[in-house]
């Protein structure tokens, strides 16, 4: 039987990363054209690690920093996203075992400042963890934001 890896086991896997790939057929009509940059895991991980408390990031801002690093034209959308998930539940994993510091995962927003609903915890979770950190969170319909977000975020992030 095959025991799954732990999410700290999936954080430490590189995958052979970080790399820049040319943009080519059907990505070419989403994204445009030019060479998309792929973090590793530990990557994202540390740049998510560098927020402080009270200011907040989005995928974006990291997708920007991550192609900025490697001389590409963007910071691929899908595996950013991935890895920031992965962190997220690595930090759980470290503070279900006493870690009293863990990578601050609830300040890495979605784009427009969108709460992540796939963090451990779900959105609930996130916006306790928001909120003691002094930030508003909204309800938009069935989505929640961090109200006015873009006056707490980071001025830059280096990976």
């Amino acid at each position: 039987m095959h025991k799954r890896k732990t999410w700290r086991e999936k954080l430490a896997d590189g995958k052979d990363l970080s790399k820049v790939i040319q943009i080519a057929g059907r990505m070419s009509k989403k994204w445009g054209e030019g060479t998309c940059a792929i973090a590793s895991p530990r990557e994202i991980d540390a740049m998510m690690k560098r927020v402080p408390r009270g200011k907040l990031v989005t995928i974006n801002e990291l997708r920007a920093a991550i192609a900025k690093k490697h001389g590409a034209t963007i910071g691929c959308p899908i595996t950013t996203g991935i890895f920031a998930w992965i962190a997220a539940h690595a930090a759980e994993e470290d503070a279900a075992d006493g870690a009293e510091r863990i990578t601050p995962y609830w300040r890495t927003l979605k784009a427009g400042g969108e709460l992540n609903p796939k963090y451990p915890g779900g959105i609930a979770a996130t916006r306790k963890k928001l909120a003691a950190e002094g930030h508003k969170v909204i309800a938009r319909g069935k989505r929640f934001f961090v109200e006015n977000y873009e006056i707490s975020l980071v001025k830059t992030v280096t990976p």
